[in-house]
């Protein structure tokens, strides 16, 4: 007999000459949150927001893994970080210290397994994108990816072709409905929690960990007091036409000032212009900032499924048939090597 995608309450409601019965789904929800420097990540708290979406009452519980007082720290932010959370759950060990995608997934499965959760939520980051695919595979069942909306709590909405089209697609396997959204599309809450409203903090058993296959080796990354690309308010953004990685310090000189951080086009990653952890796009970092300035980008289909929400964009291109200047707010069909001499003028240094 097939298992039910959640545990049901039944009631009945009296028709003359029948009785009909009616089973309600009861939702809960895991939600699966990065941390860092002690506080959980804009896009994990993007996820919390979906779980509202999912239904009113949802019973959320926050997995944060990894380990020291940052972690600690980080569940006391998950604990009074939306009303929904009813439980944060806390996986401490150096197996989970870095986002190794295979004991991870042991860890998701097993608190899935104990906890009967409805719902699995992460975000599309490249920890989540590299996450729940394994997971979903050690659970038997099929992920949504790229939820864009949420209209019931199996019906979602996700684009296709690059996102140049949305479909809606409804859940029909068995539990869990695992998805990963996309931050950019859910607001994180922004009403002030009540002092008294904090969620329990739970440790959770670790015994059945095992040594993996794979190794962290470590990190690289640049020195820079610009803001996250993903979560910047403003973004400044060169293309191929920007010719050289010389000439992208011309950008980055323009980000300084406006307090914004760079991106770049696959084209000019793939160029090597810039490191791919600036690529903006479809298979690169999906952005929304308030500002959006792109100087000397097409506009490729690829580019735009990753700003595209952004709030107003600006685009800079000397040709006027470039598709960039079908979604901008603001366009100016011009040399941008002159439109950014000028605005490095003219806007003051950052105080």
């Amino acid at each position: 007999m097939p298992r039910r995608l959640a545990p049901y309450r039944s009631f009945a409601s009296q028709i003359p000459g029948r009785t009909v019965s009616v089973s309600v789904v009861q939702v809960s929800t895991l939600v699966v949150a990065e941390h860092e420097g002690g506080f959980v990540k804009p896009s994990s708290l993007s996820a919390l927001a979906a779980a509202e979406a999912i239904a009113k009452d949802n019973k959320v519980s926050v997995l944060l893994g990894g380990s020291g007082p940052a972690l600690h720290k980080a569940a006391d932010h998950a604990a009074c970080s939306h009303p929904l959370v009813s439980e944060v759950l806390v996986a401490d060990s150096e197996a989970l210290a870095h986002p190794l995608a295979e004991p991870w997934a042991e860890l998701l499965r097993s608190v899935q397994q104990k906890g009967g959760y409805s719902h699995v939520i992460a975000s599309s980051t490249s920890f989540g994108k590299n996450l729940l695919p394994r997971a979903a595979a050690l659970l038997d069942v099929s992920p949504v990816t790229d939820v864009t909306a949420v209209k019931e709590p199996h019906v979602f909405v996700r684009p296709i072709y690059a996102g140049n089209a949305l479909c809606t697609v409804k859940y029909t396997g068995e539990g869990p409905c695992m998805m990963s959204i996309r931050s950019t599309s859910f607001s994180p809450a922004t009403e002030a929690m009540s002092e008294t409203k904090v969620a329990p903090i739970t440790q959770v058993d670790l015994s059945f960990l095992s040594e993996g296959k794979s190794t962290w080796v470590n990190l690289t990354s640049q020195d820079t007091e610009r803001p996250d690309l993903a979560n910047a308010p403003v973004v400044v953004t060169g293309g191929r036409g920007l010719k050289s990685a010389e000439n992208f310090k011309l950008l980055e000189q323009l980000a300084e000032k406006l307090g914004a951080a760079v991106g770049a086009t696959r084209a000019a990653v793939d160029a090597g212009y810039v490191p791919n952890d600036l690529q903006v796009g479809q298979t690169g970092k999906i952005v929304a900032p308030d500002l959006y300035m792109a100087f000397g980008v097409s506009g490729a289909i690829q580019h735009l499924a990753g700003m595209r929400d952004s709030k107003v964009i600006v685009a800079v291109n000397k040709d006027a048939d470039a598709p960039i200047f079908q979604v901008a707010d603001y366009g100016l069909v011009a040399d941008l090597f002159e439109v950014l001499d000028e605005l490095l003028k003219k806007i003051p240094e950052k105080k």
